[in-house]
């Protein structure tokens, strides 16, 4: 499982997470992996990562945009979806009817789109082609009415 944190506009996550004492102490058991648009930091378990997660909080709050798990690849979910099958509320299925798209673009979230229940991305070119970067995530019921 890896978690993908987005960072905010201006920022160089994986610089300010390793400058850190604290984070690097927080991270001493994991190796961040820098990608264009933030950081993605794997663990083994949705438990493990949840709990990164809240340590990771302060600078979350800080210096993060969006904060995503993967569940399968190229396929993430919301800290709430998360929490949600965590604490068994959802189960993981082959399709979802909460999901959307997110678009990055020159390294920060251009846009995002509520996807069709039992669509692809592929079902959406123009989306596609206007972003360097697509992801496509689950997101738990109550979000999509917020």
């Amino acid at each position: 499982m890896n978690l993908l944190l987005i960072q905010k506009e201006g920022v160089d996550l994986y610089r300010t997470l390793l400058e850190s004492e604290t984070s690097r102490e927080i991270l001493r058991f994991y190796q961040p992996k820098k990608i264009e648009y933030g950081v993605i930091i794997h663990n083994s378990t949705l438990g493990g990562t949840l709990s990164l997660v809240s340590e990771l909080n302060w600078y979350i709050r800080r210096y993060v945009a969006e904060v995503f798990f993967e569940i399968s690849p190229e396929l993430y979910c919301t800290r709430d979806f998360a929490s949600d099958v965590y604490q068994r509320s959802n189960k993981l299925k082959e399709t979802w009817n909460f999901s959307k798209l997110i678009s990055i673009k020159d390294g920060i979230i251009m846009d995002e789109i509520w996807m069709n229940p039992h669509s692809s991305k592929e079902d959406y070119p123009d989306f596609l082609d206007s972003s360097d970067h697509v992801i496509e995530v689950w997101c738990a019921e109550y979000e999509k009415e917020e």
